[in-house]
């Protein structure tokens, strides 16, 4: 009985730190991406190029915002799942599959849909498929980065956590918002309240699955087995 009551205040522990992860976590996304339209900004200054121009730049540094959220959703996701379960092998195979997943949400499809609503002529690129030589150095650093991590301690995982979370809808939005330019929203600062709202939902949502919620109703799932 007593084993009984240890085991459910166990879980009912781990579920109330879940819920207090994603409140704590999302003040924290809501800022990033209001520093993510900032920089974006600067990026896209309009008048300083020509629109084919500012598309083609705009292309590029979508591929380089794109990769590095690579690493910080697979770096998060492996953090997550390891403060629930110690399989390894499961861990680096939920943090290979949530950021193909949901990266491609957050940084393309998303962006697709909200596009084709302002009317942008609007195209896939899904990096996964076109560009997998590239994308996995980046997912494979991020899962190394975050096996190294979780041996830190609970203290430190939960700043790096944290951490790593912010940074991870930093780079998103600037992604997500980049593809939007690249495909000829260029003028996105004449809409900026319906971007911000846009990126919330598009960025917050799916990186929060990634980081925090998928990881870990799996490895709790997978440790009650």
């Amino acid at each position: 009985m007593a084993h009984h009551n240890n085991n459910h205040a166990h879980e009912h522990t781990h579920e109330h730190s879940l819920t207090q992860e994603l409140i704590c976590h999302f003040p924290y996304a809501v800022f990033s991406v209001a520093f993510a339209l900032i920089l974006v900004s600067f990026i896209t200054k309009p008048g300083l190029e020509s629109v084919g121009l500012l598309q083609m730049q705009s292309h590029i540094l979508f591929h380089s915002f794109h990769f590095m959220h690579i690493v910080f959703a697979s770096a998060g996701s492996m953090i997550t799942f390891l403060r629930y379960s110690k399989n390894l092998f499961m861990g680096v195979l939920i943090s290979i599959l949530s950021p193909a997943v949901f990266c491609i949400l957050s940084d393309v499809i998303l962006p697709y849909i909200g596009g084709r609503m302002l009317g942008v002529d609007m195209h896939w690129h899904i990096c996964f498929i076109t560009e997998l030589h590239n994308v996995l150095p980046f997912l494979f650093t991020g899962i190394l980065t975050g096996i190294a991590l979780s041996y830190h301690g609970s203290e430190q995982q939960g700043f790096y956590s944290v951490f790593s979370h912010f940074f991870h809808i930093f780079v998103s939005s600037i992604a997500s918002t980049l593809y939007l330019v690249s495909h000829g929203f260029t003028t996105w600062y004449d809409s900026i309240g319906y971007v911000f709202v846009f990126l919330i939902i598009a960025v917050v949502i799916p990186c929060t699955c990634s980081d925090v919620l998928v990881p870990a109703l799996i490895a709790k799932a997978h440790a009650k087995q």
